[in-house]
């Protein structure tokens, strides 16, 4: 009996184990993030009003996709993850994982992913998940290592949630179409879009700036200076923070949602500023780590206001 409790205990380990690679194969918190953006953006389509089931399988096909891109990032680079402190544990990097093993999750979770937007969807959501996971783990991953401009490249399968979610809902791709049924042209969810990509800079800059010599070492190539963390990276930081003040009026201008979020909006680009100003100021790591924070908060607050001043549709 004891030797059957012992293996019972042994057995329950070993599956905590394993459940808790996968969780690290996937970047969890990460994949949460990126599916947060795309169930706001399909929530802020006009005609969609909440539905349980439609936002669980947004969020599974979102995390599913999201995941697999993520499965194949460690797999390329587990030789490159082994040589970072700060990624020297993921599951395929430290040996408790194969590359099959990473690489079997990773198909059969992107197709369950790319299936489930397409049944419960549409398809040309599907495509853009599709497109996103590709792009994301065959093109920005091993550009991460030639140039630097791979962050630009990363920036649009970052973003794309924001789109795949509002063409969930809205079944329309162009931004130059009106959303079915509404006076509201899909412009409306490139603006998401573009929120999003352009967030990404600073956010990005900031981490490869807090963990620039962990990504020297292992050849990467995130910075826009060949010299490091620059003041030319904060000051890139700060044009792109700038930018984001035009682009978080458009959700307003497209009747999206109302002045009360076009107010937390302007004031959370502003917050965003500061923080990149006192980059440029200070050019130390402690700041670099005050807009990587400052990124990490900006984004839940404003996609949640967006999303709480909601406007109601007109109709055609």
């Amino acid at each position: 009996m004891e030797m059957q409790e012992v293996q019972k205990q042994s057995l329950s380990l070993d599956l905590v184990s394993k459940l808790r690679d996968y969780v690290q194969l996937v970047k969890f918190t990460l994949s949460f993030t990126v599916v947060f953006s795309c169930v706001v953006c399909y929530l802020l389509v006009p005609v969609i009003s909440f539905n349980l089931l439609s936002v669980l399988l947004l969020f599974a096909g979102g995390m599913l996709i999201t995941g697999s891109a993520n499965a194949i990032n460690q797999v390329v680079e587990k030789d490159t993850d082994a040589m970072m402190k700060r990624t020297s544990k993921r599951p395929v990097a430290a040996g408790r994982m194969s590359v099959s093993e990473g690489w079997t999750f990773a198909i059969v979770a992107g197709a369950l992913g790319v299936a489930i937007m397409a049944w419960r969807f549409n398809g040309l959501s599907a495509a853009l998940g599709l497109f996103s996971l590709i792009l994301y783990a065959f093109v920005y991953t091993p550009l991460k290592k030639l140039n630097s401009i791979s962050v630009l490249v990363g920036a649009v399968p970052g973003a794309l949630p924001c789109l795949i979610g509002w063409v969930a809902g809205s079944g329309v791709f162009s931004p130059f179409e009106k959303v079915p049924g509404t006076n509201m042209y899909n412009a409306a969810g490139w603006a998401l879009f573009g929120l999003q990509f352009l967030w990404q800079f600073p956010h990005f800059f900031a981490i490869a700036w807090v963990a620039h010599n962990d990504y020297a070492k292992a050849g990467f190539k995130l910075l826009p200076s060949v010299e490091g963390p620059t003041k030319f990276t904060a000051l890139q930081s700060i044009a792109y923070a700038l930018l984001m003040v035009p682009v978080g009026i458009l959700p307003y201008l497209f009747g999206v949602s109302g002045r009360i979020s076009l107010i937390i909006v302007f004031l959370a680009n502003v917050f965003m500023i500061v923080q990149c100003l006192r980059l440029y100021q200070g050019m130390d790591v402690p700041s670099a780590r005050r807009v990587m924070f400052s990124s990490y908060i900006y984004l839940p607050v404003v996609l949640l206001a967006l999303l709480a001043d909601k406007l109601q549709p007109t109709f055609n």
